[in-house]
């Protein structure tokens, strides 16, 4: 008999967390000398007051979907993958490599090649650390940071070397034909005939974030190898009296966690910046691991967890325009969030299961 309910433990708990982490930064605030009501009304009306505002959290969202997403693929193989924001950045390079190498004449042949060269260079980032965890024993949490490095260095490298315009002194690509843009969600508002976040980022690729994550849980929870990663991650010694291969399981786990890391590319850098920059993913992949911790490593929280930061990143920005409250403060209740619904899980899990099983006592 579990010790609380599913909800309880799906829902209660990371709000509760929520709530406490969100009470510590108040105090910070207030340590500052400024008004937390003022600081939560500015990021409230900020990201989700107006449709420019939801325009900016829906394109932050999106990021952390794909990069939580792969975290959580991984994290049920039993395996703690950190490195979303290398296989986010070659990513980003292999629908560069698409979109420039191929003369593709609309978007919605664009984007599935782009998907298909994201999803691979990810991947394929992927695979070295797998391949390592999986035959050698090597640590993939030491593997994936080392190959978050590797992959800042060589994208810097192919930027500033192969990819950048003859004459042009910014490390950036060609910008890619107009063609292969994607559809902006404003674009699509105006063409049912209103106006909605007129001038923000957020494009379709939002659509294909939420498809992933039904795609996900068909796999993880109603698919034989969604079953085969679980049970690896749950016991290795009983999977393999089960019959199931170790190494198969390990490496297909990173090589569809790497793809959906990769897949974040679609969106910011076909997308939004529509050119691959340097420092794209801009610190995504590591808040994919804050959002599969708090949406607890399903897909439905997961979209929810990415939405909150998605307020974060876009609150913060309208904080630090509006007020005197830096935007690193942002970065501490980030941090708070992290702490609260992973490190210190059970501070607020312990007493939860305790009241449950008290009151399941009673009502015997």
């Amino acid at each position: 008999m579990t010790k609380m309910p599913k909800w309880a433990d799906v829902i209660l708990t990371p709000l509760i967390s929520l709530v406490l982490a969100m009470a510590i930064s108040a105090l910070v605030i207030l340590a500052i000398g400024e008004s937390p009501m003022v600081a939560l009304t500015t990021m409230i009306d900020g990201a989700l007051g107006s449709s420019y505002g939801w325009g900016f959290t829906l394109y932050y969202a999106t990021n952390f979907i794909f990069t939580g997403l792969a975290v959580m693929v991984a994290y049920h193989a039993s395996l703690f993958n950190i490195g979303g924001e290398g296989q986010a950045a070659m990513g980003g390079l292999g629908v560069a490599l698409v979109l420039l190498s191929l003369p593709l004449p609309h978007w919605a042949l664009a984007l599935p090649a782009a998907m298909i060269g994201a999803a691979l260079f990810g991947a394929a980032w992927a695979l070295i650390p797998a391949w390592l965890q999986a035959k050698r024993g090597s640590h993939i949490v030491i593997t994936t940071i080392m190959f978050n490095f590797i992959a800042a260095a060589l994208l810097n490298y192919v930027l500033v070397n192969l990819l950048r315009p003859v004459g042009s002194m910014d490390p950036a690509s060609a910008r890619f034909p107009d063609a292969t843009h994607l559809p902006k969600l404003s674009d699509m508002a105006l063409a049912l005939g209103f106006e909605w976040g007129k001038n923000t980022p957020v494009n379709i690729s939002f659509f294909v974030a939420v498809i992933a994550c039904v795609l996900v849980w068909l796999l993880i929870w109603r698919s034989r190898l969604g079953f085969e990663i679980r049970a690896f991650g749950k016991s290795e010694p009983a999977a393999l009296y089960a019959g199931i291969n170790p190494v198969r399981i390990t490496v297909i786990a990173m090589l569809i966690s790497g793809g959906l890391a990769g897949l974040m590319a679609i969106n910011n850098v076909m997308g939004e910046a529509e050119r691959l920059v340097l420092n794209a993913v801009e610190g995504a992949g590591f808040i994919g691991i804050a959002v599969a911790l708090m949406g607890r490593n399903h897909p439905l929280g997961v979209f929810l967890a990415a939405l909150l930061f998605g307020f974060l990143y876009q609150g913060g920005g309208e904080l630090a325009l509006w007020t005197s409250i830096p935007r690193e403060l942002i970065i501490v209740i980030q941090a708070l969030v992290i702490l609260f619904t992973g490190a210190l899980d059970n501070m607020v899990r312990m007493p939860l299961e305790r009241m449950f099983m008290a009151l399941r006592k009673r009502g015997a």
